[in-house]
This record gives C-alpha cells, sequence and structure tokens, in this order.
C-alpha cells in the first residue's frame, strides 16, 4: 500500500510538481501532468474542469480525502492547495494510486 503523504514529501524533494488549480488545469490542458490530486473540498467547477481535461489527455486524476487545508499542510505551505499536477514523480510511487476517485 501506497502513504500518500510519504510519497508526495518524496515527489517535493525528488521530483516536479506545481501548486494550483489554475495551473493544474493548464498542465492537463498540454498533457504534461503525469497525475493530477484534487481536494476533496476544491470547488466543484475546478473538479469539473479538472476531470474533463485529464480525461482528453489520458491523465490520472487522484481525490484527496482531506481538505484543501490539509493538503497544503502536507506541502508544508501556510495556505490552502486544492489541486497539484505531478509534473514527475521522481523516486516517488505516488503513481500507483491510480485514478482513485
Amino acid at each position: 500500500m501506497v502513504d500518500f503523504a510519504f510519497e508526495l514529501r518524496k515527489v517535493q524533494d525528488t521530483g516536479r510538481l506545481v501548486m494550483g488549480a489554475k495551473k493544474s488545469i493548464h498542465y492537463a490542458k498540454v498533457g504534461e501532468a503525469k497525475m493530477i490530486i484534487v481536494a476533496s473540498n476544491s470547488r466543484p467547477d475546478v473538479k469539473e474542469d479538472i476531470r474533463y481535461y485529464a480525461k482528453l489527455s489520458g491523465i490520472p486524476v487522484y481525490e484527496f480525502e482531506g481538505t484543501s487545508v490539509e493538503l497544503g499542510t502536507l506541502l508544508g505551505r501556510p495556505h490552502t492547495v486544492s489541486a497539484i499536477a505531478i509534473l514527475d514523480p521522481g523516486e516517488s510511487k505516488i503513481l500507483a494510486l491510480g485514478g482513485k476517485e
């Protein structure tokens, strides 16, 4: 079983990710994201856009069970993070989470 928090921190240390709904949607549109993680309390229109563009590009979407505050905290940020686009997983196994929604 993959420990989400551990793997997310490993992506931060060894890979490349971008935070925020607008950037995540952009990387979904251009097909450069390997996976998109969206917080469970993200706005419905944001979730819909992310799912739509990710589906067009064949990118898995993982819905984080916590809130955007908790997602921001996991990343060590003092603000909310509603979505994350994983551009390079680095040494993490976060892609093993697949498109669990």
